[in-house]
């Protein structure tokens, strides 16, 4: 009899263990972000990916009660990827589009944006037209709705589009460009903030046309992974009412960028 006991307390823990080994799992999501986009995502040196929308994915994981993997996928291929089952959300600061709304659903904006002409400090441009810019080389991360933008308002100028930020960032700063068009946070940091970065500022009036900008910065999912979307959505409005999505920002940023206030 004790040897069954035993026996029956022994198959009882493995089949628990096993339960929460199956648990643990499906309470694991997978994070996609670019990790080339400061201070949104970003690498440090150690290898780690941080940054705006890393913390706030992970922190929507941890109400979720979900355990978070995070990793970082080049732009160009980062809805593939959600496609393909590399991961199970992107939090990479991409704008609400029609277009990308065709093949992912987005949660809620988790923060509004627009987007700058980033020019040399002194070039002497008072306006921003095709004709006036014909003779330019501007530049833009491909891929991304500010490619869209120039190829669509300067399409006379010498336009140069780069895989990464980073690397508009490079040209423009060695004088290889002469505007480029941005994120208005991203460029208000690089200039004000980093030393390359110093060589430029930004110009003219935010860009906030919503066939660029969109309806500001969501997070995409798959379309059928409507549990994940509501779940998601509901997390975001957590952390907005009890105040860590402010803890958040203001590591970051000096303004509120859920409201750009």
């Amino acid at each position: 009899m004790k040897l069954k006991a035993k026996l029956a307390t022994i198959l009882a823990t493995t089949a628990l263990t096993a339960a929460m080994t199956m648990t643990a799992s499906a309470e694991t999501l997978r994070l996609g972000t670019e990790g080339a986009y400061p201070p949104f995502n970003y690498i440090e040196a150690d290898g780690n990916i941080a940054g705006f929308d890393v913390e706030i994915g992970l922190e929507l994981c941890k109400r979720m009660g979900a355990d978070c993997e995070v990793s970082a996928q080049d732009w160009e291929g980062i809805i593939p990827g959600l496609l393909a089952d590399k991961y199970d959300f992107i939090i990479a600061s991409m704008f609400i589009t029609q277009e990308r709304k065709k093949i992912v659903n987005f949660t809620d904006p988790y923060y509004l944006a627009a987007m700058t002409h980033v020019v040399n400090k002194g070039a002497d441009i008072t306006e921003f037209t095709n004709e006036t810019l014909s003779k330019m080389v501007i530049g833009a991360q491909s891929g991304t709705t500010q490619a869209d933008y120039i190829e669509a308002t300067y399409p006379d100028a010498d336009i140069r589009l780069y895989p990464t930020q980073d690397e508009v960032n490079l040209d423009m700063a060695s004088g290889r460009i002469d505007m480029q068009v941005g994120d208005m946070l991203p460029m208000l940091d690089w200039t004000t903030k980093t030393e390359d970065g110093g060589c430029c500022e930004l110009a003219g009036e935010p860009i906030t046309d919503p066939a660029f900008v969109g309806e500001g910065v969501g997070i995409a999912v798959r379309q059928e992974d409507k549990d994940l979307l509501a779940n998601l959505n509901a997390a975001l409005a957590e952390i907005r009412a009890d105040g860590t999505y402010k803890a958040i920002n203001d590591k970051y940023f000096e303004i509120d960028v859920y409201t750009m206030k």
